[in-house]
């Protein structure tokens, strides 16, 4: 039995950065994971290998479609699937062992196994009980089933099955319109296959702006997506490897079904905290999550939650907030987590991002606002680098002009949408942004360019 001023059960994003963060402000830390890697989902079977296989993909659609016009002439790469696996299994392994160096450079105690929580201050690991003035659950979430659908990582699979496949196949259904779904729909439709989007809600990415939905929607549909919307999954069959679903088209009561070669289910996460021992401890939960205050205490004194397990988005980069801002709060500092300021990131191609409020919500809220827009045709690198679809969306306030929102349908969305959020920290206006010199030529520059939209207008449109 070892003693700890911290515990943090799970090494996901959340749960590696507060433990980080806990030994870096001098308490003595343990991190309790199962895997034989760290990192949790998002590095083992989440982001980091769907971003591996987008890259390589998103390679390929450059080489079929864009190298002959750029004067780059020769045959089109064939695909090696079983060397693009081991591509993305090596971008694993480099992440996990990185993580794995920190702990050590850290002096981070790994216990490896199933971490459960018998009473207020105690760990137990296999057969080992590890004393702890505060433990901290950091246990992620797990894919939603889905009623009438049977998982088997095969011909039915979640986004764990999808990133393994035997082969790439040639129809896929994917069962809902959001961001998981999206993305690796996206890498098998450059690898070739014939993907479908089945949807219960009349539009895709439902929490998305409206406008920019309706454009994401659009431009996938070129890439060869086919969408049924407002349609219920109603159940599927499998028999010698091939999948029905069976579905009911919402307008008109109709039945309906698709063949497939493979079915991926991606209606979502659900928190994950089987066998901790929060009944037992009477940790309130709250429609499945763990029910926490604004410092992430339960009503339990010393057990603390963050990231997937506690309500908000499930993203990487908020758990991270929040197990820094968890680690701080243990050691008697005052930190704080802006949720206005959270960025999302669907990386397709063309990649989109958002921050803050969408047009929807402020008109929900009776907000006076104004919209400046730039599409990415009226910027120079874009047009270079066959980017120019998409737009930059940025929402101000109208009396104000306080930034409340932007949303970014582009290339590098997912990196551009980053000077908004830090504008957006400081409070900062429109008019900061459009009055700030971006280097040229640049994708950057949109962003400037709907800045000025905000005022007396954009000057390359």
């Amino acid at each position: 039995m070892a003693d700890y001023d911290v515990i943090v059960i799970g090494s996901g994003p959340g749960g590696y950065v507060c433990a980080i963060r806990c030994a870096q402000l001098g308490l003595k830390t343990a991190c309790v994971e199962a895997r034989d890697t760290l990192g949790g989902t998002c590095l083992n079977i989440g982001c980091i290998p769907s971003k591996a296989l987008l890259h390589a993909t998103e390679m390929l659609h450059e080489a079929e479609h864009n190298f002959a016009e750029m004067g780059l002439k020769g045959k089109s790469p064939s695909v090696d699937w079983k060397q693009m696996l081991a591509y993305k299994d090596k971008t694993i392994s480099q992440n996990t062992g990185g993580i794995e160096f920190l702990f050590k450079k850290n002096k981070i105690d790994w216990l490896k196994g199933w971490g459960s929580i018998p009473e207020a201050g105690k760990v137990k690991v296999g057969d080992e009980t590890h004393n702890a003035r505060h433990i901290v659950i950091a246990s992620g979430s797990e894919p939603s089933a889905l009623k009438g659908v049977e998982v088997d990582e095969k011909t039915v699979v979640t986004s764990t099955g999808a990133l393994e496949l035997g082969k790439v196949p040639r129809k896929m259904v994917v069962i809902g319109a959001g961001v998981i779904g999206l993305e690796l729909g996206s890498v098998y439709r450059r690898l070739g296959a014939e993907v479908t989007v089945v949807e219960f809600l009349d539009q895709i990415t439902p929490t998305m702006d409206g406008e920019v939905a309706k454009q994401f929607k659009r431009m996938l549909g070129k890439q060869g997506f086919e969408f049924v919307l407002g349609a219920a999954v109603q159940s599927v069959e499998t028999k010698g490897g091939k999948a029905t679903v069976h579905y009911k088209l919402r307008k008109d009561d109709s039945d309906a079904s698709l063949e497939a070669d493979t079915v991926l289910v991606s209606t979502g996460r659900r928190p994950f905290t089987d066998k901790l021992g929060l009944d037992a401890l009477g940790v309130e939960l709250e429609r499945g999550m763990i029910k926490t205050d604004d410092h992430f205490r339960t009503n339990v004194a010393g057990i603390y939650a963050i990231g997937d397990a506690i309500k908000g988005p499930m993203l990487a980069h908020k758990a991270e907030d929040e197990g820094m801002a968890c680690a701080e709060g243990i050691a008697g500092q005052h930190p704080h987590v802006n949720y206005g300021v959270i960025p999302s990131v669907i990386y397709t191609h063309p990649e989109v991002a958002a921050v803050g409020f969408t047009e929807e919500e402020l008109k929900e809220q009776g907000r006076a606002y104004k919209v400046g827009k730039f599409p990415f045709m009226g910027n120079a690198r874009a047009k270079a680098n066959f980017a120019g679809e998409g737009f930059v969306k940025l929402l101000a306030d109208a009396e104000t002009d306080r930034i409340l929102g932007a949303h970014i349908i582009g290339p590098m969305a997912g990196d551009l949408i980053h000077e908004i959020c830090v504008a957006m920290e400081f409070g900062a206006a429109a008019e900061d942004i459009a009055r700030t010199c971006h280097a040229h030529p640049t994708y950057s520059e949109a962003v400037r360019e709907a800045a000025l939209a905000c005022g007396d207008g954009a000057i390359h449109v």
